[in-house]
């Protein structure tokens, strides 16, 4: 895999981001991606495979987790609204036109959209939901009491046994592994983040998005419950542009859970990526292979 350039950046006093651009000398366009609650830089090694050379990478982690860890107070815990900020930023920085997230990433990303930032011109929102559906409540409710307590085994094999059920065995390990060991500031950042998905008004995500112009695709595994394909589909009424992709034979993790499901979520990034503008309304797809 190739080597990206590593820079820690100052953002405005506050914060310092660690963050890797894989730079593409053929590539036109610069794609920044957005991780996931618990995870870091590493979990994108997939996509960046498959978006690369088509596409300048940005990836960064959170002031609180992976390598920005070291080079921050955590003093105070992170609103999506400051996460927000800290995208924006870093749109900027790195002159990003695409983004992309992953799951819990998803509420920066489109608190970040809502305010229209003036480079971005596509966004691809991968295995996330508007809505708190049972099987996902139950999920939060359960890593609420875990995170509190500081469970780490609790905290690893939930993970596991709930979002990541659909992962090949080496992968859970490598999991386990990474989120039984966080820090407790991260375990006290996902358990202040669980509350205010818990206790916010249900339809934020619906109304906020609504100040969203630009295309975005919405990615979903079949066979994920908790940020279901159907449920993700209730965005359609408040962005106009929006898209759908339901990814058969697949759960939340996508493109690390098989061969396959990399080769389709690769393929529909770049096709609705490099679309041009009169394509971009089409309507739902559902991508499937043979097992």
């Amino acid at each position: 895999m190739m080597k990206p350039e590593i820079a820690v950046l100052d953002l405005q006093g506050q914060y310092r981001i660690h963050t890797e651009l894989f730079r593409s000398e053929t590539a036109q366009n610069t794609i920044i991606l957005v991780n996931g609650s618990m995870s870091t830089t590493a979990s994108f090694a997939q996509t960046v495979k498959n978006l690369h050379p088509h596409l300048n990478i940005v990836l960064y982690d959170p002031p609180y987790a992976g390598r920005s860890k070291p080079h921050n107070r955590h003093q105070n815990l992170l609103t999506k609204e400051l996460e927000a900020h800290v995208l924006l930023e870093l749109i900027e920085h790195f002159d990003a036109q695409y983004l992309l997230s992953f799951s819990w990433g998803g509420t920066a990303a489109l608190t970040a959209l809502a305010n229209s930032p003036r480079r971005i011109e596509k966004a691809v929102i991968s295995s996330f939901s508007p809505l708190i559906n049972a099987p996902m409540r139950n999920y939060l409710e359960r890593g609420r009491r875990c995170l509190a307590d500081c469970n780490r085994m609790q905290v690893g094999n939930l993970v596991n046994d709930t979002l990541g059920k659909h992962l090949p065995s080496l992968f859970k390990r490598f999991n386990y592994r990474h989120v039984s060991t966080l820090a407790e500031h991260e375990y006290a950042q996902m358990h202040f983040h669980i509350n205010q998905v818990l206790t916010s008004d249900p339809t934020c995500y619906l109304k906020a998005t609504q100040r969203i112009e630009i295309p975005v695709l919405f990615i979903n595994g079949e066979w994920d419950e908790y940020t279901a394909a159907n449920d993700a589909r209730q965005f359609a009424p408040a962005i106009r542009h929006s898209q759908f992709v339901c990814v058969e034979n697949t759960g939340h993790f996508l493109d690390m859970e098989h061969k396959q499901a990399s080769q389709i979520s690769k393929s529909a990034l770049l096709d609705f990526l490099k679309a041009p503008a009169p394509l971009l309304t089409r309507p739902a797809q559902r991508l499937s292979f043979v097992l």
